[in-house]
């Protein structure tokens, strides 16, 4: 019998709390002991599991200001990337744009949560038209360059997964490759422990919720907007670059917080009466762990959410993400009758168990698919 091939793990930075880092912590389940390759790694900023794992880093990890904010990066992560070397038989890599860039002797299989969307949805990543951010001309002046190296680096790939079916096309439209369809694990277990936030001490279940990195594509602002003055209680999850400006007006009836535990997130949800999720995502994540406590989603009619939401069973979809719009789902919402246990049944669809069947049968050569 001969040896099992060594088994490395890849991805892009692991500075934030997100659903690409949960898709990290599953791979680490599927693989055990397989050291995690990263160019930046903060452990304050990530899950708390990182501490447990073998996380090798790239030299410009050394730099503290890259580690809190890893968009300053920008310009070093290419060649930080094309000098990581991963030796192992096979490197699974979760990319958004960076991880599938090491090299490595052996063959690489790219979990691909979407082509990197800074080089290939400016506008969009940067929240409007790229001259109007601060980030805008530095992303615009290297996009050439930063495109050129993600092809090559795209050439060099083995075996490509997506984690929904628009992110399967634009792998094959930017890369001319074809991908599996594999979603990812929703990883929230609504049976484990719960915590108390003291934050919302005083407020009673069925507030509306959000669960989002603060960035301008993910359209928090309009959630907010949708529940100024209306009294509607609205409890928002997440960092980001646009906190400190979500935070400046917000209504009393509105709660921003982060760094929560899993245990508190868990007790957050469980709380919660409907799930807002406005944003342009490549796979609806936050809808399937809101389900998997029984809580429905009033969510944007598109992109990824249109894989995990079935509409009048787990949730409602809005056409534009416009405070207008979101507020009269909103008002549907609250008149429709929704069964819990279907919910949670269509959770069970997106389990963990799954996901590490697959992505070892993949990894270690063990299908023909």
């Amino acid at each position: 019998m001969g040896r099992a091939p060594t088994v490395a793990i890849a991805h892009d930075y692991l500075t934030q709390r997100g659903g690409a880092e949960r898709v990290v912590l599953s791979l680490m389940r599927a693989f055990p002991g397989a050291p995690v390759h990263t160019t930046l790694y903060d452990p304050e900023g990530t899950y708390p599991e990182f501490a447990d794992a073998d996380v090798r880093t790239s030299p410009i990890n050394r730099l503290g200001a890259l580690r809190h904010d890893h968009r300053l990066a920008l310009p070093l992560l290419a060649p930080a990337s094309s000098r990581m070397h991963i030796d192992a038989d096979v490197v699974v890599a979760s990319s958004s744009g960076w991880a599938h860039g090491f090299s490595t002797s052996g063959r690489t299989v790219v979990y691909c949560h979407n082509p990197a969307r800074w080089l290939y949805q400016t506008d969009e990543y940067l929240g409007g038209p790229a001259w109007r951010s601060p980030l805008g001309p530095p992303v615009l002046a290297l996009r050439p360059l930063l495109r050129r190296w993600d092809r090559r680096a795209a050439d060099r790939v083995d075996t490509y997964l997506a984690n929904s079916r628009v992110v399967q096309q634009r792998i094959a439209a930017t890369y001319g490759r074809q991908a599996e369809l594999l979603p990812p694990p929703h990883g929230m277990d609504a049976s484990a422990e719960q915590e108390t936030v003291p934050e919302l001490a005083g407020w009673e279940p069925g507030y509306a919720l959000v669960v989002s990195r603060l960035l301008p594509y993910k359209n928090v602002d309009a959630v907010i907007e949708a529940v100024r003055g209306t009294g509607r209680r609205l409890v928002v999850v997440g960092h980001g670059p646009e906190e400190a400006r979500l935070r400046a007006t917000l209504p009393d009836h509105v709660q921003l917080l982060g760094g929560l535990s899993d245990a508190q997130l868990r007790w957050v949800y469980s709380r919660a009466g409907v799930l807002v999720a406005a944003s342009h995502e490549d796979f609806g994540l936050a809808p399937l762990e809101a389900a998997a406590f029984g809580v429905p989603a009033a969510a944007l009619r598109g992109g990824g959410f249109l894989e995990t939401v079935i509409e009048g069973s787990t949730g409602l979809f809005f056409d534009r993400p416009t405070p207008d719009d979101i507020a009269a789902t909103l008002a549907l919402s609250d008149r429709h009758d929704w069964d819990a246990d279907t919910m949670r049944r269509r959770a069970e669809e997106f389990g963990e168990a799954r996901f590490i069947d697959r992505i070892r049968a993949i990894a270690l050569g063990e299908t023909d698919g």
